[in-house]
Order: structure tokens, then sequence, then C-alpha cells
């Protein structure tokens, strides 16, 4: 596995803090600049899948986990309590990710600060995309995004922060 490797990772991007206390646009800005990849492949895909499975293991988190990479699907794990919703979830967070650029938690808050919602205001049909939390963009250093991680079964941020937690293990490995 080839990874950026970032200084900044060991000091956790994710503050360990109270799940009722919302990130500042600019912390979750931040984990986006932060957690780049000097190249994701399969293997990768694997790795990082595993590690997501390993952490909601731990937490009995009855989520599923999917990674794709241009359109393909590299990794994908469903956890005992998790449901088919939770897959119609992932493709509906994914597809914010990919039309963005950005993490669908950070999309919908960047709507937030502006006084309204994604659902709103995007003019986007809420049954194909989900501006809240659980996906992450897959960015690679001199190419940009290239994919998405993204985990469904727990509350929006929970979802959110189990993604950001995996991605700062992976790439200070």
């Amino acid at each position: 596995m080839t990874h950026k490797s970032n200084p900044s990772h060991s000091q956790g991007l994710t503050p360990k803090f109270h799940p009722e206390l919302t990130p500042s646009l600019e912390e979750l800005e931040k984990q986006e600049r932060h957690l780049v990849f000097r190249q994701f492949t399969h293997d990768d895909a694997w790795a990082l899948g595993s590690l997501l499975v390993e952490l909601a293991r731990e937490r009995q988190a009855p989520v599923a986990i999917d990674i794709h990479r241009s359109g393909q699907q590299l990794f994908h794990a469903a956890l005992p309590g998790s449901t088919p919703d939770n897959d119609a979830w992932i493709a509906r967070k994914r597809r914010v990710v990919e039309r963005y650029g950005s993490a669908s938690y950070l999309v919908g808050a960047r709507f937030r600060a502006k006084g309204s919602t994604f659902e709103e205001s995007s003019r986007l049909d809420p049954d194909t995309y989900a501006a809240h939390g659980g996906s992450f963009p897959i960015t690679v250093e001199g190419v940009g995004v290239i994919g998405a991680v993204t985990v469904s079964g727990l509350p929006q941020l929970q979802d959110h922060r189990l993604v950001v937690e995996a991605l700062e293990r992976f790439l200070d490995r």
C-alpha cells in the first residue's frame, strides 16, 4: 500500500468529544485537505474496508460499508444489524460525493450554514442524493477525487466520524 503520510494524522482530525457537538466547516474542510492518498489500489480498498469492518465490529455497529473507485465497487460489507436500507443510503450519500467532490456530511453542513437544507435548496432528487454523513471522498494527490468510502447504519455524524477515523488510521500506517 502506498499512501501519503502526514504528521497531522497522528494528532487526529476527529476530535474526541460528545456526539452532540457538531464539527465546524473549517474542521470538516481540514479533514478533506489532509486525508489524501498518493495512490489508491484494489489492495488499498480491501485493507481500508477491512479496517472499517474491524472498527465497526469492535463497537458492535450495525453498519454497511462500501468503497467505490471510478464507478466500480471495490469493497462491500454488511455487518449484523444492517439492512438493505443501508445500501440505499450508501448509494445516495456516495452520489453526493461524486457530484460535489466533498464529503456528504460537509455538503449538508454547507447548506445548513447558509440557513437552508440540502433537500430544500439543491434541486436534486432526495431519493437519489442524500447529503447526510458517512461518505467521504477518496482523493489522490495530483489527481483529485477518484471515489468514495461510505458507511451507513449509525446517526450521520457517527457514520462520518467512523470513516474519518479509519482513513486517519489507514494513512498513518
